[in-house]
């Protein structure tokens, strides 16, 4: 009898772990990143930080300087366009989704001392108008990357740069600049006029 319940428990046992755990990995996981407050129906990517240094990466991949504009869409809490601002004195402008985030973000620029400089919109980034962008930058699944670039190049006129942290934007536009900072992959784009064809012959969304 007592192998027979200790045969019981084991089974139970792997039950418990086999359901409950990946359970609970998933519940950890999204605590730590961000994602349990970002995973409502309109949110398709969930807020992870870029390290100091990527962001230094992307900032001097993309040539930033003080007659820049910045966009970063999916700004979380406004790294980007601060560090744009503060250590080139660029203007900035961070889109998200979260209220949270765009709370953050602003008490960030104060802390900063570049609100004169920066601005956060709650908004979805794919129905902005972000054509005054000289650069945008994208930390971003690879599957929104590839959805915003006829998005990218009909609003963004030519000369400007687009960089991403992590994800490329596939083989119908591949990176002019590839660098690895740190452990991180960076790519770097610029809008052309070959862009601008392309993005006339889309036909625009009913």
């Amino acid at each position: 009898m007592s192998s027979k319940k200790n045969t019981r428990l084991t089974i139970a046992a792997f039950i418990f772990v086999a359901f409950f755990l990946p359970v609970f990995v998933v519940i950890s996981a999204k605590s730590q990143f961000g994602l349990d407050e970002m995973m409502g129906p309109e949110l398709d990517a969930g807020f992870i930080t870029t390290w100091p240094e990527t962001v230094d990466g992307m900032l001097k991949l993309a040539q930033v300087n003080r007659n820049d504009l910045v966009y970063d869409l999916g700004c979380g809490d406004g790294r980007i366009v601060i560090a744009a601002a503060k250590n080139y004195g660029a203007r900035g402008v961070g889109i998200d989704l979260n209220p949270k985030r765009i709370e953050e973000a602003n008490a960030n620029a104060k802390a900063a001392e570049v609100e004169n400089l920066v601005q956060f919109r709650l908004g979805n980034f794919y129905k902005v108008d972000f054509s005054d962008a000289t650069v945008v930058a994208l930390y971003l699944p690879q599957t929104i990357n590839y959805e915003l670039r006829p998005i990218l190049w009909k609003q963004l006129k030519i000369g400007s740069r687009v960089v991403s942290n992590e994800s490329d934007m596939g083989s119908e536009w591949p990176a002019e600049k590839i660098e690895k900072v740190g452990t991180k992959t960076v790519y770097l784009w610029t809008i052309t006029e070959k862009q601008k064809q392309k993005a006339a012959a889309i036909p625009d969304p009913d």
